[in-house]
């Protein structure tokens, strides 16, 4: 059977993935999933390959595979895809392991609350890759609008406060002290790209220390870390949580603080008003206190100005964004000298 192969990236040119060339050819990638993956399937159960695709890549770092992939049984036959996660620093069989006890203990693509994580499918040591069965549906991103997606906002607080609770033990902690760390290093990189603009973000990173500062001591569980609506795929009534590779102990907070910060600046760079998608981080916040705790009212505040804050930052790694690097410190600057009141 002929299997296309689609590398719109040349990702073997690159030096970090250049390992991948098996991963790309047809005939050892049906060897590797028929050896590697055989646990999965019975004896009555046939496997064919029929495309790959690289569907995303960051240079030197990283890339995602897309296999299709039919699957025979008794006469029966089903179509699927797999995506395979590829790290050039290596595998990280932690987060494997994280989303498939996820899979196993409620979050399954049935379970009854409309709320999943992709189904693991295995591990491919020899490509530094671990495999996840590919879920329909659009990210939230591409739902959320000024008038639009209120409810959505309700309904993905409901999901990551479900994974709060999943009470599964993280490998490491992220406390305020590690995202203070991470905004330094950031807007160093800023300064030296922009460097009529040092004072200004001395003055930015100060703020945000004597801001961080006013958190009380959060109650931590694990979070992750990294969530925003492109986390966040929707398929009708059902959510799908993606991309564990930060998740770790730290203050619940955060997730929703950074997610509102990702609303502030897509309202900005989207809509050109950094309150367009404010109706939205409202429901956002008002569910997750009700479920949680009204006391995270201040920290989720604080959280959302440091995201905020590290988009200076992101808005120069991205040409379609680099336009707003100056109005995001402004507005940054803006949001700091207010919170900052509240407190003298």
């Amino acid at each position: 059977m002929f299997v296309s192969v689609s590398d719109p990236f040349n990702i073997l040119k690159d030096p970090k993935l250049s390992f991948l060339a098996s991963a790309l050819d047809p005939q050892q990638v049906q060897q590797q999933f028929q050896t590697q993956l055989c646990y999965r399937f019975n004896r009555n159960q046939k496997l064919q390959l029929q495309a790959i695709r690289v569907i995303r890549y960051k240079p030197k770092r990283r890339c995602l595979i897309e296999y299709d992939v039919v699957i025979e049984q008794f006469g029966r036959i089903w179509h699927t895809t797999w995506i395979g996660k590829v790290r050039a620093k290596g595998l990280n069989p932690s987060t494997y392991q994280l989303q498939q006890i996820l899979w196993e203990n409620g979050f399954q693509s049935d379970s009854s609350d409309g709320i999943s994580v992709p189904e693991t499918i295995g591990i491919i040591p020899d490509w530094q890759m671990w495999l996840q069965r590919k879920v329909t549906g659009v990210t939230a991103t591409t739902l959320l609008a000024p008038t639009e997606g209120l409810e959505l906002c309700r309904r993905i607080a409901q999901a990551v406060h479900k994974l709060h609770r999943a009470w599964i033990l993280p490998q490491r902690c992220h406390t305020i002290n590690d995202e203070l760390d991470i905004l330094n290093d950031r807007l160093a990189k800023v300064t030296q790209q922009f460097p009529q603009w040092e004072q200004r973000l001395e003055r930015v990173l100060a703020r945000c220390d004597r801001l961080a500062a006013t958190i009380a001591a959060p109650k931590f569980c694990g979070i992750h870390r990294d969530f925003y609506p492109d986390q966040i795929l929707v398929d009708g009534s059902r959510l799908y949580l993606l991309d564990f590779d930060l998740y770790a102990g730290g203050d619940p907070a955060l997730d929703i603080g950074n997610f509102n910060g990702h609303l502030i600046e897509q309202g900005l760079r989207t809509f050109g008003n950094p309150d367009a998608l404010l109706a939205q981080q409202n429901a956002l916040t008002d569910e997750f206190i009700q479920l949680s705790d009204k006391k995270f009212h201040h920290s989720i505040e604080v959280y959302t100005t440091l995201t905020l804050v590290r988009h200076i930052y992101l808005s120069t790694q991205f040409l379609n964004r680099q336009a707003f690097t100056e109005k995001i410190l402004e507005l940054c600057e803006q949001r700091l000298e207010n919170s900052l009141l509240k407190f003298v």
